[in-house]
Formats: structure tokens, sequence, C-alpha cells
């Protein structure tokens, strides 16, 4: 009544040899690797190793004259925007709205030139062993000074933008000028690149479109 399936013959033939494969494996059996697991030693030598090890001396000799080049690049870019050549500036520093921002932040004595070292000299009072200076410098000095930077910017900014808009409607750096003014502002005076072309106190030069 209950009759018993037929197993394939496939089965029937590939289970005797399975059972002997496994028979023979001992206990806690790996299978081997397609390679040899590396050293320590080796594998920490091929992570310290560069990416781009020059593979010979014509190589590694090409790879020095290129970094000579580009640092000879950057000292000639450096020197030539010190000296105002616009062929030397960077791409953000180029343009009138640029130039004209340039012109307006320089043309003014601020707090925020001195940002550089006014805060050298917080760090070095915070370092007496008097804890009243400490206090000072930390709930009044630091805050008040970081107040005022913060509306010199605000000022500077709405001012050459508006400026810009009037001067240059057309110009789609106008859209930036204000937070490139702001950031120029925070530099040391004598550290500004491009360097200045207008003196404190000086009008600033009506710009050329």
């Amino acid at each position: 009544m209950f009759r018993r399936r037929s197993v394939p013959a496939s089965e029937d033939t590939a289970a005797p040899g399975s059972a002997t494969a496994e028979a023979t494996q001992p206990k806690g059996y790996t299978p081997k690797k397609g390679a040899p697991t590396p050293k320590r030693r080796e594998a920490e030598k091929a992570l310290r190793r560069p990416l781009n090890a020059p593979q010979s001396r014509r190589e590694a000799y090409r790879q020095y004259r290129e970094r000579q080049q580009r640092e000879a690049q950057r000292v000639a870019q450096r020197g030539g925007a010190a000296k105002g050549e616009e062929r030397h500036f960077r791409p953000q520093d180029l343009g009138p709205v640029r130039a004209y921002a340039r012109d307006v932040v320089d043309s003014r004595r601020s707090v925020s030139e001195f940002f550089l070292y006014f805060s050298l000299a917080i760090i070095a009072l915070l370092f007496l062993p008097f804890p009243q200076i400490n206090l000072a410098v930390t709930y009044v000095v630091w805050p008040a000074m970081m107040v005022t930077i913060l509306a010199e910017g605000v000022f500077v900014g709405n001012r050459v933008k508006r400026r810009a808009r009037e001067l240059f409607p057309d110009d789609p750096t106008v859209r930036g000028a204000g937070m490139y003014a702001a950031m120029r502002q925070l530099q040391v005076r004598r550290l500004r690149l491009p360097k200045p072309r207008v003196k404190p106190g000086q009008p600033v030069p009506e710009p050329t479109r």
C-alpha cells in the first residue's frame, strides 16, 4: 500500500564518495587557501610602502624634478601675487569685483586685522597663574573681541556687497564679495595676498568695469 519512492541513481552513487571523503578528513580540518598567509612583518612592510614608489632610478629622478617644478611654481605664484601681477593671482582673486573688495578693506584700519596678535596674547595670559586674570580673559576679553570682529565682518561685508551690486550689476562674482571682504579683513595687513594697493585713509580708486 505504501510504496517507497525510488532514489535516483546519481544520489546513490554520490553519497558513498562524499561520506568517504568526510570520513578521511580529520576533525577541525580547514581547506587550503589559494595563497599562503603573509607574515606580520611582510604585511606591515607592504602597508608602509608608498603607492607611487618609483620602480627605477630614472622614475625617482622624474618624480623629484616634478616636485621641484611644482615648488618653484608655487614660489613664483606667491611672489607674483605679492607684486600685484594678475597672472599669478588665484582664481578667487581675479576680477574687478574682488579688486574693489580688497581696496575697500585695505583703505581702512580695523580690529580684525590684529586678530592673530590678540589671540596669541590671550593664550599667553591664560598660562599666567592668576585665576582672576584667567576668568577675565575667558569671560570678558575673548567674547568682546569675537563680538567686535563679527560686527566688523558683517559691516564691511554688507557695505562691499551693496556697493558692488551698484557698480557691477551683471557680474556673478558679486554674490561672494561680502564674505571675501570679511575674510581678507581678518588677515594681517602685511601678509595679505594680493598685496594691498591702497594705504589706510586713502580713497578707494574708481573701479574699472
